[in-house]
């Protein structure tokens, strides 16, 4: 592993964070549902990417504690945004889907969040957008390290 923490990398490690925290802070504002918290929302995008989960796997996922998975899941649920139905192989767990209410919700807000993303993007040049395209990957594969 490399030691990025001196000189021009520190910096470009520093400047990394300052802009993702910022977009990310932008991108948040961006809501549909503004009764939603960003981590229910993540939840909801979790669950969309892996269809199913227990709560368990949620909270492994989404770096947070089962305690705190399971009121999670029973805000989503109460909100008609997710059901639990019984584990096919084990009956002391439940497994959490979404519902086509939370699916039709996050195709809006990834709509949402896709035209002002493009609207940024539009202000970028040829050159600036080109790189930005190669870094895409790049950035999801740091976000899922």
């Amino acid at each position: 592993m490399r030691d990025l923490t001196h000189g021009d990398d520190a910096a470009a490690v520093n400047d990394l964070r300052s802009a993702v925290m910022r977009l990310g802070r932008r991108l948040k504002h961006q809501r549909v549902d503004e009764s939603l918290s960003p981590t229910e929302m993540s939840v909801l995008g979790t669950l969309a990417g892996c269809g199913q989960a227990t709560p368990g796997e949620l909270a492994r996922r989404e770096h947070v504690q089962p305690p705190s998975m399971t009121r999670i899941v029973a805000l989503l649920e109460a909100k008609g945004l997710v059901t639990l139905e019984p584990h096919p192989d084990d009956r002391r767990q439940k497994v959490v889907r979404q519902t086509e209410e939370a699916e039709a919700m996050l195709e809006q807000s990834r709509r949402k969040r896709n035209a002002f993303l493009a609207g940024l993007a539009g202000e970028l040049t040829e050159d600036e957008w080109a790189k930005l395209r190669e870094a895409a990957p790049v950035l999801e594969k740091l976000a899922h390290l």
